[in-house]
């Protein structure tokens, strides 16, 4: 196995190289081009990868704990099972991937807590069963993303993009929301309690059998332009009063 600890590749040509299970903690790789690169469990523990060109490259199970991925671009990337947490400092901050661009990229169980995704293109990128307790997604676009069974507890997604998103059964208890566009989403099963909602936009939500007890700054104007409120858990403050001008929300939608 090579050993490149701490090397520097600012700007290098590293198109379709082949790094699987290579030692690059702390290297710079800072514009590189690894496009198409194979850097299944690759050690990138705090590595410079700012601004990077990682364009369908393969990270499965990849170490990027710690590691700066601002505006790298990681369109259609294979993240599965990566690690971009928090690096060994106690207390210490996760990945970087401010403005990143991770559109289409497959993040399927990858350990992202604590990772900054603030203003990250994530269109399209599947989250399924991702663990993202304290990540940053302010502003973040998450169009059609799948974050099906993704932990979200307590992360921010203030203005954030959910448009068409698929949230069934996530955990967004303690989630700031407020502002977060999320038209047309699924939200079938999903945890909300104690979520933040101001301003949320909830036109054509699914909410069936979604948990929205003690939700902070809803209101019923919200909830009334959801697809459905099917089984779903509410206060009696919103209970009563959209039970009475809104019944068809109760039905069963098919």
């Amino acid at each position: 196995m090579n050993i490149l600890e701490r090397k520097n590749y600012q700007g290098a040509n590293l198109l379709g190289a082949h790094f699987e299970k290579t030692n690059l903690v702390w290297a710079n790789l800072q514009g590189a081009n690894l496009q198409q690169a194979d850097l299944i469990k690759a050690n990138l523990t705090e590595a410079n990868l700012q601004g990077a060109n990682l364009y369908g490259a393969d990270l499965r199970g990849a170490d990027l704990r710690g590691a700066d991925l601002e505006k790298a671009n990681l369109t259609e990337a294979n993240l599965q099972g990566a690690d971009l947490s928090n690096a060994y400092i106690l207390g210490g901050k996760g990945a970087n991937l401010t403005e990143a661009n991770l559109q289409g990229a497959n993040l399927e169980v990858a350990d992202l807590i604590k990772a900054n995704l603030q203003g990250a293109n994530l269109q399209g990128a599947n989250l399924q069963l991702a663990k993202l307790h304290l990540v940053n997604f302010q502003g973040a676009n998450l169009k059609d993303a799948n974050l099906q069974g993704a932990n979200l507890y307590r992360v921010d997604l203030r203005g954030a993009n959910l448009c068409g998103a698929d949230l069934y059964e996530a955990d967004l208890q303690e989630t700031n929301l407020c502002g977060a566009n999320l038209q047309g989403a699924n939200l079938y099963g999903a945890d909300l309690q104690k979520a933040d909602l101001k301003q949320a936009n909830l036109n054509g939500v699914d909410l069936q059998k979604a948990n929205l007890y003690k939700t902070k700054n809803l209101s019923v104007d919200q909830l009334s332009k959801a697809k459905t409120l099917y089984n779903t858990k509410l206060d009696e403050e919103f209970f009563i009063p959209l039970k009475e001008k809104y019944p068809a929300l109760f039905e069963k939608h098919d």
